[in-house]
């Protein structure tokens, strides 16, 4: 199936100029409410090229994001700098050897690099010191503002710059990591216009691969049909993460797909696929899960829980404004799905008193969603005096700040059956009454629904920029043949007699 894009877009330079120019102001402010002088350098050190164990093999390199976000370099081993008084931008290339040229292509020149990445100068690596001291206009040692802070998602700390000569400088180790991450939180209109790219061609690939999921097939075939849609067709080489093609039981893992269970299971009659993944292009991501029976119709046990999750998922987005508290969006998500699973017949009691005892994290182990954009878990989550929450369910939340306008978000709310919470929950005092034995012991095994949408925070509400199909009856057509979108009008997909693999985006 082709896709209904020209082609990719061109990538717009004049982004991380921006990028740089919205991180130097911020700077400067802090530095002159603390009465420092407006002095000094931001440098950043890109990413090196790593290689397979103590093999000769070179990974695929993906740059550094805060690089990235600062610079857009594609190629490894540069570094960059950002003169804090003028506000001039210096590239530091590698000084390749001459064999490159024959092994790995030309070797560009540095004024190739300053055209590309729209850069006031570019040197070599190996004159780091000697080019920052001649570029410094103020008294005393230069100050250096290294990156050095804690990723709240992976607990990992950036790698501050290291270079010959750096101890002849004054080093900042502390202002310039909260600065751009926060700076990395409100997306620009162009960063939204690659973000809102990458869900199209993204949500093009999970339409592709619903068209074609059927029984007998394997996990990895789905995962295989994505990457090869959004790379023939969009131009994304990276993926923003491992794919998680999960079908039946494995429906429950939340992070399925790994090298220990590698998408290898094949696809049954009645299953329930849950398909997390996402493109990425020029460094910027997408994170899309659609859920969906493997067979094309939803039974009644699958049509009740997807519905409970398209329901919460929806909820939240509508309630979507900036002041709005995520951890409020969360358990506004949580009492949602509760209240489909009482009405189910699943749970029995009062949703208050189920949401006091934490039973919807029972159901969605998982926090509803975190922030997008260069990295699929986007930084800045947790600012300082911010302590994640204690309570199961909390606990996981990514982030829990209040909405502001231009914030990237995920909503993905869940709902699965995941026997090591379950069954405790169904012995122990305090929940145990809730739970109808008897119907729920029908969904042992179920697996589990997730929708994830990448939604953008708008100045009165939010708008969603992913473009899958949806409703029940929306996946049904597409699955039987139906177009995406969906023509105007009422659908009846058991008249559409199109072959899978002829349909089209229109």
């Amino acid at each position: 199936m082709a896709s209904s894009m020209a082609s990719p877009p061109e990538i717009p330079m004049e982004l991380h100029a921006m990028n740089r120019s919205k991180v130097l102001c911020a700077l400067r402010h802090r530095l002159k409410s603390s009465s420092r002088p407006l002095h000094g350098f931001v440098i950043l050190q890109g990413g090196e090229e790593q290689t397979r164990y103590c093999t000769d093999h070179v990974e695929l390199f993906r740059q550094e994001s805060y690089f990235a976000y600062l610079f857009g370099v594609a190629e490894p081993g540069f570094y960059g700098a950002i003169d804090i008084a003028s506000g001039k931008s210096i590239l530091f290339a590698p000084r390749l050897p001459d064999e490159y040229a024959v092994w790995l292509g030309e070797i560009k020149q540095l004024s190739y690099f300053k055209e590309k990445y729209m850069v006031s100068l570019v040197c070599y690596t190996d004159e780091i010191a000697d080019v920052l001291r001649s570029h410094y206009g103020g008294p005393g040692k230069p100050s250096l503002f290294l990156l050095r802070g804690l990723n709240t998602d992976s607990n990992k700390f950036s790698k501050p710059a290291e270079f010959e000569g750096i101890e002849k400088f004054q080093i900042d180790l502390d202002s310039l990591h909260p600065i751009l991450s926060e700076c990395r939180v409100v997306k620009s209109d162009l960063e939204l216009s690659l973000i809102q790219y990458v869900n199209d061609i993204s949500s093009e690939a999970h339409v592709e691969v619903m068209r074609k999921s059927k029984p007998g097939m394997k996990e990895y075939q789905l995962e295989s049909l994505f990457l090869h849609h959004t790379y023939m067709y969009g131009g994304c080489r990276h993926c923003s993460y491992t794919c998680i093609c999960a079908t039946g039981e494995n429906s429950s893992i939340l992070h399925y797909g790994h090298a220990a269970a590698p998408n290898d299971r094949t696809l049954n009659d009645g299953d329930i696929a849950l398909l997390d993944m996402g493109a990425e292009y020029h460094f910027y991501g997408a994170d899309i899960t659609c859920s969906f029976p493997v067979n094309g119709k939803f039974t009644e046990d699958q049509r009740l829980i997807y519905n409970a999750v398209l329901d919460a998922h929806n909820a939240v987005i509508s309630a979507m404004r900036p002041g709005v508290s995520w951890i409020d969006m969360h358990k506004l998500a949580e009492e949602v799905i509760l209240k489909s699973l009482i009405k189910g017949g699943i749970l029995l009691g009062d949703v208050e008193d189920m949401m006091d005892q934490r039973l919807g994290a029972i159901f969605m182990p998982h926090g509803l969603g975190h922030f997008l954009g260069i990295d699929t878990h986007d930084p800045g989550g947790y600012t300082e005096g911010m302590e994640r929450p204690k309570v199961a369910g909390l606990s996981s939340l990514r982030t829990i700040r209040e909405l502001q306008e231009g914030m990237v978000i995920t909503v993905e709310p869940g709902c699965y059956f995941i026997d090591v919470l379950l069954v405790p929950a169904m012995k122990n005092l305090k929940t145990s009454g809730f739970f109808n034995q008897e119907e729920i012991s029908r969904f042992r095994g179920f697996g589990g629904i997730r929708i994830e949408s990448d939604v953008h925070v708008t100045a009165n509400g939010a708008e969603n920029l992913t473009k899958c199909p949806r409703e029940t009856s929306e996946i049904e057509a597409v699955m039987a043949g139906c177009p995406w979108p969906l023509p105007k009008g009422p659908i009846d997909a058991s008249d559409t007699e199109l072959p899978k693999d002829s349909i089209g985006f229109h």
